[in-house]
């Protein structure tokens, strides 16, 4: 080979190699571009953005996302029906699904070339904080995801050791009236009780529906309702009428608005664990 070809072949592999490492760059560059056209169909995932301070990347919500709809982003479901026409018309680049999104919906708009990122309903607090990490890197604002967990993690470990040598106590903790349904195990927000170092009369049940005489049986020294407006009121009214119960006599009865205790984000799951820590701590308990 003369002198000539070789200094071509060795500058065609310089080239090669270049080429490929410029490919490389840019996928991983495109890869991690955060999402700047977002349409969320759940009130957490909005809410999560919000506490990111990413709402800027956010063109789209349900008619629950509270923040959301005062910015006047558009509304694009319901809790459970999405409008796919009026999503598809917003142009996306990312749809944040949750596990009540109806599949065929989720099937057309990938049918339509749009991401979609599936969130399941976290079954723990740990869970709460990795999906909070993954909205962070969808968004670009991973650093600000650590930091706002370190910081609630911070809260619920000081509420964890100043209750974690308190006598053995119980609760009931009621997310609906009618029927009338429990907090369960294998949830996230069974972790509230875990962490306060009280046990949940309903950790065994395998479905939450229960009735008044289950709870009056178990005789709980808390019971805290997460529910909205008048509906939690008439239920704090009909569980203190029960004067066998421990809570309704030492006044242990609480409503906690939804839009906190029920929202899995780190944020309200460590205002959630405070506010009930106080309330229980009024009487001494």
């Amino acid at each position: 080979m003369s002198g000539k070809n070789i200094v071509k072949c060795f500058i065609l592999k310089k080239m090669k190699k270049i080429f490929l490492f410029l490919f490389i760059v840019i996928v991983f560059t495109v890869q991690g571009q955060p999402y700047t056209r977002i349409v969320s169909l759940a009130p957490s995932f909005t809410q999560s953005i919000y506490y990111l301070e990413a709402q800027d990347n956010l063109i789209g919500c349900t008619s629950y996302c509270m923040a959301a709809k005062e910015d006047n982003k558009e509304i694009v479901s319901s809790a459970v029906k999405a409008n796919v026409e009026k999503i598809i018309s917003l142009k996306p680049d990312l749809v944040l699904a949750s596990g009540l999104t109806n599949p065929k919906d989720i099937e057309l708009l990938k049918k339509m070339g749009i991401k979609v990122e599936i969130i399941p309903t976290p079954q723990s607090f740990r869970e709460i904080c990795n999906q909070f990490i993954q909205m962070g890197k969808l968004v670009g604002k991973t650093e600000k995801a650590n930091t706002l967990i370190k910081e609630s993690e911070r809260s619920i470990q000081q509420i964890t050791e100043k209750n974690k040598n308190k006598t053995t106590r119980k609760m009931f903790f009621q997310i609906g009236a009618n029927p009338l349904f429990a907090v369960t195990s294998n949830t996230f927000m069974d972790d509230y009780m875990t962490f306060l170092g009280i046990e949940n009369i309903s950790k065994k049940l395998t479905q939450g529906a229960v009735t008044r005489e289950f709870v009056i049986a178990n005789n709980p020294d808390y019971i805290f309702i997460a529910t909205m407006g008048i509906v939690g009121e008439e239920e704090l009214k009909a569980w203190s009428r029960y004067s066998s119960l421990k809570a309704a006599r030492n006044k242990q009865i609480y409503i906690i608005e939804s839009d906190i205790a029920c929202q899995p984000t780190p944020i309200t799951f460590a205002q959630t664990i405070v506010l009930m820590d106080q309330l229980m701590s009024r009487t001494g308990n």
